[in-house]
């Protein structure tokens, strides 16, 4: 199966994509870890005004395999919380990268961006799956 990787994401070994403008960064699960999961039931986020750090958890995705946490690509700020999805998880299986995002955050630093990969890393991190 192909998965959607946009160049101009950044990736988390953890399998969540990173769409940076300018200090926002708009938080979700790839593709290859919504297949991964299988179909998600329930969704954990954050309140808006919560402060999350890098590489920690910031919330729960919960499927009929697994529960997973969800984990920050930057620290900052949480500015605006995907409340859909807690009513209707359904939205993160039909499609993670775009009505299934999970948070925006306004980033404290662009300097941990470096931390994260990019596309064709990303790729090869799944690639061995």
């Amino acid at each position: 199966m192909a998965f959607r990787i946009p160049e101009d994401y950044y990736y988390t070994k953890e399998h969540e994509w990173a769409q940076v403008d300018e200090n926002i960064v708009t938080v979700g699960i790839t593709e290859f870890a919504q297949s991964q999961l299988g179909e998600v039931v329930y969704v954990e986020l954050p309140e808006e005004g919560q402060k999350v750090s890098q590489n920690q958890s910031f919330g729960v995705v919960e499927s009929v395999k697994a529960v997973s946490d969800l984990y920050s690509p930057v620290s900052g700020t949480v500015i605006e919380v995907n409340t859909s999805l807690t009513d209707d998880p359904a939205s993160l299986n039909d499609d993670p990268m775009n009505d299934g995002w999970l948070v925006r955050i306004e980033m404290d630093s662009e300097k941990e961006l470096a931390n994260l990969m990019r596309a064709p890393e990303y790729k090869k991190l799944i690639a061995d799956k």
